[in-house]
């Protein structure tokens, strides 16, 4: 597992920026193309915005905070364009984003310290 962190902290820009893509495609892809995946709308957010930030709180650079931030507001931008796509945009979708962001943080500062011997600091 420590190999896969360290790996993962290694290409953490790449990764992020991936994902980022991969998000704002698909949440701007009209809803009538996209493929039915199991689990409800609400846990693919929150589980999108988790994978999104965990690389960028495993790595930890120096402004990471304020990613996390663009994140939060760039959820937001894509709720508003959505309508324009023919997709709804709820703010509900904007707080499971938020919290898979939080979740994210927790995942990595918990790998960080159990995988890789990080402390928090």
């Amino acid at each position: 597992m420590g190999r896969i962190l360290t790996q993962l902290n290694r290409f953490w820009l790449a990764i992020t920026l991936l994902i980022l893509l991969a998000i704002t495609l698909l949440s701007l892809w009209p809803a009538g193309s996209l493929p039915s995946v199991p689990g409800t709308d609400k846990s693919h957010h929150f589980i999108a915005y988790a994978g999104l930030m965990f690389p960028v709180a495993l790595r930890r650079p120096k402004y990471w905070i304020l990613i996390g931030i663009f994140f939060i507001g760039w959820s937001g931008a894509i709720e508003l364009i959505q309508p324009y796509v023919n997709r709804y945009g709820e703010w509900l979708d904007m707080l499971a984003n938020s919290g898979g962001l939080l979740c994210g943080v927790l995942l990595a500062y918990i790998a960080n310290f159990f995988f890789l011997g990080k402390s928090a600091t």
